[in-house]
């Protein structure tokens, strides 16, 4: 956490280190890995939403999802749903390539190659004795192995059927 929170990775904003809510958001994370720490999955996304991990802390997961208040996240109701319905939310830890957030406060861009290149390194560490799966072209061309569908834009269905295939046989 310390690494994260310390952490300068190109022109994102590194919620775990700026802000008012940065030591919230430290300690959600930090509890959120230490429940995790057994998890046999790793789902790996391209990077921290605006109305998602940028304000919860969380990854693939938006404050409505954590407090019950705050912005929702079609992209973390998505993911979490599928892997409640699938029955495998517990033993999957999710994750971004890029941990911070590229964008400002209302947007989200596409991270560079350099903040993919920086950011890696924390989803290469978690990735360690995990299977991986990545979600999305980002997270695909970093990562490798079975491509799944980022469920933003339509993708829903698509999504839910690679994750059930690669999680339920």
């Amino acid at each position: 956490m310390r690494e994260l929170a310390a952490a300068e990775i190109g022109d994102t904003f590194n919620f775990y280190r700026h802000g008012d809510r940065a030591p919230l958001l430290r300690d959600r994370l930090t509890r959120y890995l230490d429940e995790r720490q057994g998890a046999s999955v790793l789902l790996v996304a391209e990077a921290p939403g605006y109305r998602g991990a940028r304000i919860s802390g969380l990854p693939l997961t938006s404050e409505r999802q954590v407090s019950g208040d705050g912005p929702a996240e079609a992209t973390a109701t998505i993911v979490h749903r599928v892997l409640a319905e699938l029955g495998v939310g517990d033993d999957v830890l999710l994750w971004n390539v890029v941990p911070t957030h590229p964008g400002s406060a209302t947007s989200n861009r596409r991270p560079t190659g350099s903040e993919i290149a920086e950011g890696v390194q924390f989803a290469r560490q978690l990735a360690r004795g995990r299977i991986v799966i990545p979600v999305g072209r980002v997270a695909h061309a970093a990562f490798g192995g079975h491509y799944v569908r980022h469920p933003s834009r339509g993708g829903a269905a698509t999504f839910r059927a690679g994750i059930e295939k690669l999680l339920c046989g």
